[in-house]
């Protein structure tokens, strides 16, 4: 959870590497891929992650590989949605985690992990 409630603040520490990615259409909308490659350091599910950031500048999707319970060719999509103020910040407060085919596509189910975040604290 520290990794995704920190996104993309997180990348702002020493050894990330980005890459832009062409855009993304999904769900009549057009969001804008950022590859990154994470450090040895920062622990997370896989070094190479892609994230899909929406015209507001919110981080709507991100894909990975959950190497720490599956192999790796089993690509996974981290769908982030109901964004919320909390003390200023900004955070979604749904998550699901749905398995994507060869081309990116998701599919529906079933959904590999759900997450649903009432309050958050910051202080």
């Amino acid at each position: 959870m520290w990794n995704y409630l920190t996104e993309p603040f997180l990348f702002t520490s020493p050894g990330f590497e980005f890459t832009e990615l062409g855009p993304w259409h999904e769900d009549g909308e057009t969001w804008r891929r950022l590859q990154v490659t994470f450090p040895e350091s920062i622990h997370t599910h896989s070094r190479v992650q892609t994230f899909y950031v929406d015209a507001d500048g919110l981080i709507r999707r991100h894909d990975y590989f959950a190497e720490v319970v599956g192999p790796a060719d089993l690509p996974s999509a981290h769908y982030s949605s109901d964004h919320r103020h909390f003390d200023g910040f900004v955070f979604p407060t749904k998550r699901r985690v749905h398995r994507i085919d060869a081309a990116g596509h998701k599919q529906p189910d079933p959904i590999m992990v759900a997450i649903d975040i009432d309050h958050i604290a910051l202080g």
